[in-house]
């Protein structure tokens, strides 16, 4: 009887040695994080319009998202900024005699997938350091406002003399689909969280519709591409501040 409680005994030490181990083994295989992020960024802009030479301007950004892991985000962002086009980097007209500056304002939705989601950067400095990598995409608006504006041309593309009144789409609203090349370092807190982020992006911004020049030629006339959309690009640099309720990930990124 005795023999019988004793080894009653040690199974049930043994039992619970094994369920510290486990427990012990998944926490330290775990980690938490927040859910939010909230951001801002500035940067350059360069359009690639009907108007064949672009120009550089300065844009700013603000952004937030909701993260399903610390690597999987979806979220909102608001852009305002500046667009050029012309000679001498948008300060000019060009050949045909066209000129723009589009005092912009964007927003869209997008989702972000990052490689820390898929790689083993535990084992690898590398891929530690590169964990932040991501590619994105979304879909929004952009509202123009385009200012300066060529209406008429005194030359045509070749030098001659020439007048021609330029059909405008000063003042419209286009789709616009944002293609986010980037990557987020992170910078955790006094407790170990992370809870700081420090961001690069690049931003390709596909139009559709010909409010980003301003100009909406016909194709007969030769001065507009037709059915190229127009796209600018955003290079910018920023920082994000995670805040909110936290979750749980089997992946530490401290």
């Amino acid at each position: 009887m005795y023999s019988k409680h004793l080894i009653h005994n040690n199974l049930k030490k043994h039992y619970l040695a094994l369920f510290l181990i486990v427990i012990t083994v998944t926490a330290f295989g775990q980690s938490n994080f927040y859910k939010l992020s909230l951001g801002g960024g500035v940067g350059g802009t360069y359009s690639f319009t009907d108007v064949q030479k672009g120009g550089f301007a300065l844009g700013y950004v603000g952004n937030l998202d909701y993260h399903f892991s610390p690597f999987i985000t979806a979220g909102i962002e608001l852009q305002k900024g500046t667009l050029k086009g012309g000679g001498n980097g948008g300060n000019t007209p060009d050949e045909h005699g066209r000129v723009f500056t589009n005092s912009y304002m964007a927003y869209n939705v997008n989702f972000k997938f990052r490689a820390g989601e898929i790689t083993d950067f535990y084992y690898s400095d590398f891929l530690n350091y590169t964990k932040g990598f991501y590619l994105g995409t979304g879909v929004g608006m952009i509202n123009n406002s385009v200012k300066n504006i060529a209406s008429k041309a005194a030359i045509d593309g070749n030098g001659n003399p020439y007048t021609y009144n330029f059909p405008l789409a000063d003042k419209k609203s286009n789709m616009v689909v944002p293609i986010n090349i980037g990557i987020d370092f992170y910078f955790p807190d006094g407790w170990g969280d992370v809870r700081y982020v420090f961001n690069v992006n690049y931003q390709a911004n596909w139009t559709f519709g010909e409010g980003l020049d301003g100009y909406d030629d016909t194709k007969t006339i030769r001065r507009n591409v037709g059915s190229a959309p127009d796209i600018y690009n955003f290079l910018s640099v920023g920082f994000k501040y995670t805040f909110g309720p936290k979750g749980l990930t089997g992946k530490s990124i401290r």
